[in-house]
């Protein structure tokens, strides 16, 4: 199942959902100006160092240890956003447990991936700049389905159910400074023992 895109574009995957404006512009220079006193640290996966940098609240994923472990609390000021993401959702704002900040500074992206089965739904809010959101999933020939959209800035993504389990998603690299917010929710583990 396919939805279409917000521009009359190819469509776009089932589960994709876009809101723009969430922020009015001092909103959004307000938590940039909360951004900028963070202690950002470069993005690792498997020994690599990617030119993004992240600070997480909440759970953060331990990509070693793969289970979620407690940090520390998200701040009063980020608070609105998990309001956002139960908009865009229609989940409480409390299940929004983890919430990560990413500084793309200029040449920063994202490659081709899909989030950790440990997540059930994303929310993406930009930042200062838009970006292009690639998605792309395996075609039966072995070929590759792609489509793309713009995120602008204080705009809002879901990605959930088809798109978030089947495809890939990826941002293409700019040449100005951007931020993004990402909360996710945990799928629920009933029956397993350990952490939640």
């Amino acid at each position: 199942m396919f939805t279409m895109d917000l521009f009359g574009e190819p469509p776009l995957p089932d589960g994709f959902r876009y809101m723009p404006d969430v922020l009015s512009v001092t909103e959004e220079l307000d938590l940039v100006r909360h951004f900028e006193e963070l202690a950002f640290q470069p993005f690792q996966f498997r020994g690599y160092s990617a030119n993004r940098r992240i600070f997480t609240f909440g759970y953060k994923y331990v990509f070693a240890g793969q289970k979620p472990r407690a940090d520390s609390t998200i701040p009063d000021y980020l608070r609105p956003l998990t309001e956002i993401a139960s908009q865009i959702t229609g989940k409480p704002a409390r299940s929004f447990s983890q919430l990560m900040v990413t500084e793309y500074p200029p040449g920063a992206g994202i490659g081709w991936h899909r989030d950790r089965p440990v997540y059930e739904d994303i929310v993406g809010i930009s930042f200062l700049a838009p970006c292009q959101l690639r998605l792309r999933q395996r075609a039966p020939d072995d070929t590759w389905i792609r489509r793309a959209t713009q995120i602008q800035p204080r705009s809002a993504y879901l990605l959930s159910g088809e798109v978030r389990d089947k495809w890939q998603h990826s941002i293409t690299p700019m040449d100005v400074t951007r931020y993004s917010v990402t909360l996710r929710t945990f799928r629920s583990r009933k029956g397993e023992e350990g952490e939640r």
